[in-house]
């Protein structure tokens, strides 16, 4: 899927098709209600692997932030043990954002934090498959996040970005988007958010339906994932 973000998308004002996301909001909710359906038995397996495994809830209530800049809680199932501390990660994205990382750069095929100790060993296979993210279609459904668009940051890497940044919250965040089906961890910090800007620019039907096709492949790829 070319899209080219050689601009300087950056500093364009940036206009959301507010037709389309009308549109939009209606097939989200339909899709997930599906999706959820669809999904259900092996939500339901991983909810019960997840309870053998690790001591602990089956899911993690993560607060994240939405459009506007709206603090809201993203469901996720548990991929961590319940001791950890986030220093490290906070440590880590804050230093990516800040000084514009990309891979190359770390020695690495990917932004990802690897070898992250807080992940617990089924949180790994989870987490490579992308499968930890299939309880967010109840934030689909609840309004809070979009199928399709940016993903949602931290707190504590929105509190660290530039001001071109910060309109990737023009609209709803995305369980997946265009830079996961493009570039995954693969690039850059900053190409990563032009990527979403280019998204919203020139967001449509056929692209959510491109996007969401091409999702199921780069999962099962794993590519970036870790």
């Amino acid at each position: 899927m070319a899209v080219n973000i050689r601009g300087n998308i950056e500093q364009e004002q940036i206009i959301v098709n507010k037709d389309y996301i009308s549109l939009k909001r209606v097939l989200d909710f339909f899709a997930a209600l599906v999706l959820v359906i669809l999904f259900g038995p092996l939500m339901l397996a991983i909810a019960l692997a997840i309870k053998l495994f690790s001591p602990g809830p089956i899911l993690y209530r993560q607060t994240r932030i939405g459009k506007d800049g709206k603090p809201f809680k993203m469901l996720k199932f548990r991929s961590m043990r319940l001791e950890n501390a986030p220093d490290i990660h906070r440590e880590y994205v804050r230093d990516m954002i800040q000084n514009n990382r990309d891979p190359r750069s770390l020695g690495k095929d990917t932004l990802k934090l690897e070898s992250d100790p807080r992940i617990t060993g089924l949180g790994k296979y989870m987490r490579r498959l992308s499968i930890d993210e299939l309880p967010q279609f109840f934030n689909v459904l609840r309004g809070e996040m979009s199928l399709v668009g940016p993903r949602p940051s931290l707190p504590y890497e929105y509190e660290v970005y530039k001001d071109w940044h910060k309109k990737r919250v023009l609209v709803l965040p995305g369980i997946t988007g265009l830079w996961q089906v493009t570039a995954r961890n693969q690039v850059s910090f900053d190409d990563q958010v032009r990527l979403d800007l280019a998204y919203i620019k020139y967001m449509s039907l056929w692209m959510d339906i491109k996007i969401i096709i091409k999702t199921p492949f780069e999962m099962i790829r794993g590519k970036g994932g870790g």
